[in-house]
């Protein structure tokens, strides 16, 4: 009975490990302010994203504080099939989510307003598995495009589940 457990567990071990190597994108990801580009007064002073596995898709995590202090979160769970996903902050829900992986290191974010595509995010994770550029293209206030690009290292893998990182600390250092 208890090699059977042992063999269960290993087993579960082993397909939750080949799912985590699969997917480039799973592990937790830091903001570098210096090497990102964004509009004037919009890029944040601290970033981390976590993804984790789930499904046919990731688990999505994000604390920002941006560039007057504020602190904001998101998640959702989501599969990579382009349908429409849940995305909460920390005030409630904001816009929903569909994501698109069009390469093994490339997947597409559209996030979407009454029906309509109101901003993309192109995310990219190197060859070599330790950076990740999310390309966002959105519009302004005045309806002109704007485009920000997000250079993200890789500080770690993702935190166990149900285990969320503490708040940002604008003291701290600036990496996503």
């Amino acid at each position: 009975m208890k090699t059977t457990q042992y063999f269960l567990i290993a087993a579960m071990l082993l397909v939750s490990t080949a799912l985590w190597a699969t997917d480039p994108f799973v592990g937790k990801w830091t903001l570098n302010v210096q090497k990102s580009k964004y509009p004037p007064g919009t890029c944040p002073k601290h970033m981390v994203i976590e993804i984790e596995p789930a499904g046919h898709g990731i688990r999505y995590h994000s604390e920002t504080t941006s560039a007057n202090g504020s602190f904001t979160s998101s998640d959702y769970t989501a599969d990579y099939n382009g349908k429409q996903a849940i995305v909460m902050g920390a005030h409630g829900m904001l816009l929903p989510v569909s994501l698109k992986r069009t390469s093994s290191n490339t997947v597409v974010a559209s996030y979407t307003k009454s029906l309509q595509i109101v901003a993309t995010s192109r995310r990219v994770v190197s060859q070599d598995g330790r950076v990740m550029t999310v390309t966002t293209t959105s519009r302004d206030q005045s309806g002109k495009a704007v485009t920000a690009v997000g250079i993200y290292e890789r500080t770690g893998p993702t935190l166990h589940a149900g285990r969320r990182p503490s708040k940002i600390h604008a003291s701290e250092t600036v990496t996503n």
